[in-house]
């Protein structure tokens, strides 16, 4: 695997119980991937427990923030700490165990014909685990609606296990980018293809969290389906124009 040095940026919020077991399924997994774990003042004690884990290992490193300011901020904030240390490739994890370390190679290695890849629970041979029916049609639904009004060819742009290119989050706006939920995600994604990158999807298998709670909630889906809306009507607008030029 000839990817260069790889970062991968953990965001944590009250993830204390999580945090140990994924640092090690990552380590065992990617032993040459270093760790950022970025928290957001978690009263559980997960930074101090992240700053221990720092001392033992020289692969891990932590970014605190003082409040708890979404996982969009998280992660721009992760993104530009590994620009400062020249990483050459960016990954995005959760903390929970749902985004399954063992996986991370074969973003990796997807990475030697592509600039990002997204590990996609919808593309054959990727499945989720202990999900409800109903969140699982959620999300699902969600997905086709931003295929539909925003044209993506992708089948699963709102998840969040993904791999960068250093020069892909180099070149986008992140100062313009959405930061709330699974709009994060989606607005990557638009502006790396809009941008002319190559962006591949490899199947994974999600699997719902065990321990601690969901960070998901109604108001955020309910804003992700808003902001796609917009997003779609704003691009319906445009097309005539662009397409008179």
């Amino acid at each position: 695997m000839t990817v260069g040095r790889v970062l991968v940026v953990v965001p944590t919020y009250n993830e204390r119980e999580n945090l140990q077991i994924i640092a090690d399924r990552l380590h065992a997994a990617v032993a040459d991937a270093d760790l950022l774990v970025v928290d957001d003042g978690s009263p559980d004690g997960t930074g101090q427990l992240a700053d221990e884990l720092a001392q033992q290992h020289d692969w891990v490193h932590v970014l605190h923030r003082h409040a708890k300011s979404g996982l969009g901020g998280a992660y721009v904030a992760g993104f530009a700490w590994a620009a400062e240390k020249d990483y050459d490739v960016v990954v995005e994890m959760d903390a929970d165990g749902s985004h399954a370390p063992e996986q991370l190679p074969r973003l990796l290695a997807a990475l030697e014909n592509a600039d990002l890849v997204l590990g996609s629970r919808y593309v054959p041979g990727g499945s989720v685990v202990n999900w409800p029916k109903s969140r699982e049609l959620l999300s699902r639904g969600g997905n086709a609606y931003t295929r539909l009004l925003l044209r993506l060819p992708l089948k699963d742009a709102t998840g969040g296990y993904r791999a960068y290119r250093r020069k892909v989050l180099d070149g986008l706006p992140l100062g313009d980018i959405s930061l709330k939920g699974y709009c994060f995600q989606v607005d990557l994604a638009w502006h790396a293809l809009q941008q002319g990158y190559r962006v591949v999807e490899v199947p994974i298998t999600f699997v719902e969290r065990e321990r601690g709670d969901s960070k998901m909630s109604r108001k955020i889906v309910a804003e992700a389906l808003w902001q796609t809306t917009v997003w779609g009507l704003r691009r319906r607008r445009q097309l005539p124009a662009a397409n008179e030029t």
